[in-house]
């Protein structure tokens, strides 16, 4: 992922410029246009993976209680993003996001309101480097990791090539009822995902694809899975009504785990 360079295609641009976004420059563009031509799914799949976050940040605060969130590679804001969601139903909720390009972040902070005042925190850090991340002020003056915060790595992880060794060291720091919700790609569901891979690889932005049994090894040894466990993110706690998406529109897995 490429820190600030707008010259070459970012992972989090081009997820923006696929969901009808403008925060995004001619390399996301063209990338993200060449994945759509390899696999259409793409455009279908990128709104099932933010629909699903949505629900998980219902979820975690809703019935799980969490009061604090931390949101992994959190990208361009697209509304209602997880400190919405979050607050109709906890309205203190803090909440930070987390970027490594600055270019994404210097959009964020223009987007993202201070409601309520100091609640919500724009911090430029990269996840796979969690000291630096934990000791960032921007999250210590906004979280308090002595009590439980529901961390989000939405579409993050397939860009990590040791997910489960850094994984264990972003919830190494969390308290006791702290939970973990993530999506990652795979090549199990839709048949384009192999080559969807090789598109992002083209462009500097290595994707890692992972099965079922990956996914769920991805989890540090205080994890335990919430119902359903990992599943195709089009099923994870569906609403009621829902439309029915095939698996050759998503390329994702999801599930959420509680840290013992």
């Amino acid at each position: 992922m490429a820190d600030g360079d707008t010259t070459v295609a970012h992972s989090a641009r081009m997820y923006d410029y696929v969901l009808g976004g403008t925060d995004n420059y001619p390399p996301d563009r063209e990338a993200a246009e060449e994945a759509l031509r390899v696999w259409p799914g793409l455009w279908t799949s990128m709104r099932v993976n933010r629909a699903v976050m949505r629900r998980m940040a219902h979820w975690l605060a809703a019935e799980a209680g969490m009061r604090q969130f931390l949101d992994l590679g959190s990208g361009i804001p697209t509304s209602p993003n997880l400190h919405e969601v979050g607050r109709r139903t906890a309205p203190g909720a803090r909440v930070v996001y987390v970027d490594n390009d600055p270019v994404v972040l210097a959009h964020s902070r223009a987007l993202l309101p201070d409601s309520p005042p100091g609640g919500t925190a724009c911090v430029e850090a990269d996840l796979r480097d969690p000291g630096a991340l934990f000791a960032a002020p921007g999250l210590r003056d906004t979280l308090d990791l002595s009590r439980p915060v529901g961390v989000t790595a939405i579409a993050v992880l397939q860009f990590v090539e040791d997910a489960a060794g850094l994984l264990a060291q972003l919830v190494e720091p969390l308290a006791p009822g702290s939970f973990l919700a993530l999506t990652t790609a795979t090549a199990e569901l839709a048949r384009g995902s192999a080559a969807l891979a090789e598109v992002y690889a083209r462009r500097e932005v290595p994707m890692h694809l992972r099965s079922r049994t990956e996914v769920a090894a991805l989890l540090p040894a205080r994890c335990e899975l919430v119902e359903p466990g990992i599943v195709p993110m089009q099923h994870w706690r569906p609403e009621d009504g829902a439309e029915p998406v095939g698996t050759e529109e998503s390329n994702m897995f999801a599930g959420v785990a509680r840290l013992r």
